[in-house]
């Protein structure tokens, strides 16, 4: 059996080159403030990719995306064995542009502290008189550059993306940029629609695109998952307030309680963790999670 290494890790994910394909295999890891926690999260790489095909196939009229399959029987033997098991999408080969999409719907975190200091979220003038947690009149659209592992992400205005892309693909970034944050916006309205007839509000997200051979944008990475959005129960959702999360809020809000905690979560906090994905997943896709 010809052995495969990974080429590429991030704080979650590992990649693996098949040659015209690649290999997406979302570990049990669990990052939060840009550290990996010595903790793995039973079930949740699964959980994660299994979301991700949900939605790829959601989307697919809106954007073209980069998922072959989830079967392991569609990729090489080694990927057959447990550990690879539900957590693992064949994909399709990309150029990744170097741009990460977040979309903000309601105002909360980083944006919430922003728009209270000065009334702007990232740059983007917002009406006067919003609470914590209150639905934006439109989403708005906040790009950040993509750090390296251990780096923090920089927010930047759409302006500045353009830059960004026009220094790489010469004449075609302000395309690129226009492309990319228009496929946000619609992506997330769609989504967002949807989740709230299954009684959940998607806060924020971010999403990830790259370029196939023929120069098209296309949809890669993850995508609506605990890890790249914040979840709230739509049921007791009240502006003025911080909301209960399907997220890894409860983490962060654990780690941030108790800054003495060596990266390393309680056993309550990681079985309360991995419910919480369990039951958005359920609640999201209507079908019982299992590998």
């Amino acid at each position: 059996m010809q052995e495969f290494k990974p080429f590429k890790e991030g704080k979650v994910r590992e990649v693996y080159d098949n040659g015209d394909s690649l290999i997406m295999v979302a570990t049990d890891r669990i990052s939060a403030f840009d550290h990996i926690l010595k903790n793995k999260i039973t079930d949740k790489g699964a959980i994660l990719t299994q979301m991700s095909k949900f939605w790829f196939e959601f989307t697919k009229d809106v954007v073209p995306n980069h998922m072959i399959s989830v079967d392991a029987k569609d990729m090489p033997e080694f990927f057959g064995q447990d550990r690879f098991n539900g957590n693992s999408m064949l994909c399709k080969k990309l150029e990744m542009l170097p741009i990460e999409c977040i979309v903000r719907g309601y105002i909360t975190g980083s944006g919430w502290a922003s728009y209270q200091e000065n009334g702007t979220v990232c740059g983007i003038r917002l009406p006067e008189g919003l609470v914590e947690s209150d639905k934006l009149p439109e989403p708005i659209y906040t790009p950040s550059t993509k750090a390296d592992l251990g780096d923090h992400d920089e927010n930047i205005s759409f302006e500045k993306s353009v830059e960004v892309l026009e220094k790489i693909y010469p004449e075609k970034g302000r395309e690129y940029a226009e492309k990319i944050r228009d496929y946000t916006i619609a992506l997330y309205k769609k989504c967002a629609e949807y989740a709230l007839t299954k009684g959940i509000i998607i806060a924020d997200t971010k999403f990830e695109f790259g370029l196939n051979e023929q120069g098209e944008v296309v949809l890669a990475d993850e995508m609506l998952t605990p890890d790249s959005s914040r979840f709230w129960p739509l049921d007791g959702y009240k502006p003025g307030q911080g909301q209960p999360s399907f997220d890894k809020q409860y983490v962060r809000d654990w780690l941030k309680a108790n800054p003495d905690n060596d990266l390393l979560l309680p056993d309550e906090v990681v079985v309360k963790t991995v419910e919480k994905y369990k039951e958005a997943f359920e609640l999201l896709t209507g079908s019982k999670f299992s590998r």
